[in-house]
């Protein structure tokens, strides 16, 4: 059978009663160690005993003073609770204004570094131009025949500008989406073209390095709507991230699918060196590559992925990583498409 559930009594919202009739003098000391000698007792026979009604069967103070006793402890009580949430909410109020302020500053420092760099970047823009300029006059010879060995540092050279280059736009392309100015152009746009045209900018790489890299294209595809130079440019990086970390003989797939009838879907796979799980976040930060020498002895800025990973939201899609050490990695996102058109044979 079911023990009988205590009556719920205002005594039990005061933990020290004996103590406040002991103070007031309704009680003495000798009172008090009577009242909970029978409360003991009582307690030993299962019963519930309250020291406030053990006090009264005990005839050692009436109801009047017990209900008095109990008022003024509820009294204390409440007013300590309001000074506490009172000093609790100041403490909120407080510490929501120093954390607005310091939210606030690092708003006004990150303005101020996207500022620096894109203004940087922008200053490097023009003198690159001039070297590339003139390092093409020099490689075609119309400044003057050259020997074998003066091309092969003009090629050289060449390589290094185009880093160089790349760095720059990197930057301010940084500086772009960090102050929210990303602005896309979008329109229906052949899938199938753009990736075909992304394959082209990293062949040569791709040929350099051993790597085989080429596309699957569905044959029938809806148009999508997206910006073309910023997709051309996220399929680039992407694929020129797996050429980079997939060693000679390996290969680097570009995928293009009609997943649903609103998406499509893009992929890059590699056969590389993989991504740890508890890593794959890592590699979105800036100026950041996973440690190792695995990893670190190919080079590069880090900003490549955050901005793919950026320009892909911006389209209103996401990005997804699936990767295993040693045994590549894939890149994929989804299009919307263009409701009843589709890419042309």
């Amino acid at each position: 059978m079911a023990e009988k559930a205590p009556k719920l009594t205002p005594e039990m919202l005061v933990p020290r009663l004996g103590e406040s009739l002991l103070k007031d003098e309704h009680i003495t000391e000798a009172d008090l160690k009577k009242a909970l000698r029978f409360q003991q007792e009582k307690v030993a026979k299962g019963e519930n005993a309250l020291l406030g009604q053990t006090l009264l069967e005990l005839n050692i103070i009436t109801k009047e003073i017990l209900d008095q006793a109990v008022t003024e402890q509820i009294i204390q009580l409440r007013s300590a609770l309001q000074a506490t949430n009172r000093n609790l909410e100041q403490r909120v109020q407080e510490r929501t204004a120093e954390l607005q302020n310091a939210l606030e500053r690092l708003a006004e420092l990150s303005k101020l570094k996207s500022n620096f760099i894109s203004n940087i970047s922008h200053e490097l823009r023009t003198p690159l131009t001039h070297m590339k300029g003139y390092l093409e006059l020099l490689t075609s010879e119309s400044l003057g025949d050259l020997t074998e060995e003066q091309k092969h540092a003009l090629e050289i050279s060449q390589r290094s500008s185009s880093r160089l280059e790349s760095l720059i736009e990197d930057l301010i392309m940084v500086s772009v989406t960090s102050r929210g100015d990303l602005s896309l152009q979008q329109e229906a746009l052949d899938i199938r073209r753009i990736a075909n045209l992304a394959i082209k900018t990293v062949t040569q790489k791709a040929e350099e390095r051993g790597v085989s890299v080429h596309a699957v294209v569905d044959r029938h595809l809806p148009l999508v709507q997206v910006d073309q130079q910023k997709l051309i440019w996220i399929l680039g990086q992407l694929l020129d991230n797996g050429i980079k970390f997939t060693p000679a003989g390996g290969r680097v797939i570009l995928r293009v699918e009609h997943e649903s009838d609103k998406l499509v879907s893009v992929s890059i796979t590699d056969t590389g060196i993989g991504i740890p799980s508890e890593k794959i976040e890592e590699i979105f930060q800036p100026f950041h590559q996973l440690d190792g020498a695995a990893t670190r002895r190919y080079g590069g800025t880090g900003l490549g992925l955050l901005l793919v990973r950026q320009i892909i939201e911006a389209h209103g899609s996401m990005l997804d990583v699936q990767s295993m050490e040693a045994r590549g990695s894939t890149f994929k996102f989804p299009l919307l498409v263009v409701n009843g058109q589709t890419s042309s044979e």
